[in-house]
This record gives structure tokens, C-alpha cells and sequence, in this order.
């Protein structure tokens, strides 16, 4: 079953330990946009896709379900 975006982010965060505002706070974006990431209901661009990327030190290819 491929994962999304938002559920990749959600576990990588939480495998940190980080909670959603302390991770918005990092991208400089509100939380609840930053929810939205988690949800679902925003896609990031890709500018923020590059960010998440090097944050947590995967690729773009992994946060979009095209590598595991």
C-alpha cells in the first residue's frame, strides 16, 4: 500500500520526537498548515518538499511513496 506524503512526514516527525508546531516552526509556516501537510488536505510544494527532505535526511523520492 503506497503511504502519502503526510504519513511519511507524520512518522518521521514523530521518530524525532518533534510535535507538529516545533516542526512548522523549523519549515516557518503555521501549524495548522502544517497539519494540512499531515492530513492530507495540502500537498507541499516542492521547494518545501526539498526542505522536509534534507531535514530529516531522505529523499524527495521517499516522502512521495516512489521509494521505500
Amino acid at each position: 500500500m503506497k503511504m502519502g506524503v503526510g504519513r511519511r512526514i507524520s512518522e518521521l516527525r514523530r521518530e524525532k520526537g518533534l510535535t507538529q508546531q516545533q516542526l512548522a516552526n523549523v519549515l516557518k509556516i503555521d501549524r495548522s498548515n502544517y497539519s494540512k501537510y499531515e492530513l492530507g488536505k495540502l500537498e507541499p510544494n516542492n521547494e518545501m518538499l526539498v526542505i522536509l527532505a534534507k531535514y530529516f535526511g531522505v529523499t524527495t523520492d521517499y516522502l512521495l511513496g516512489l521509494e521505500q
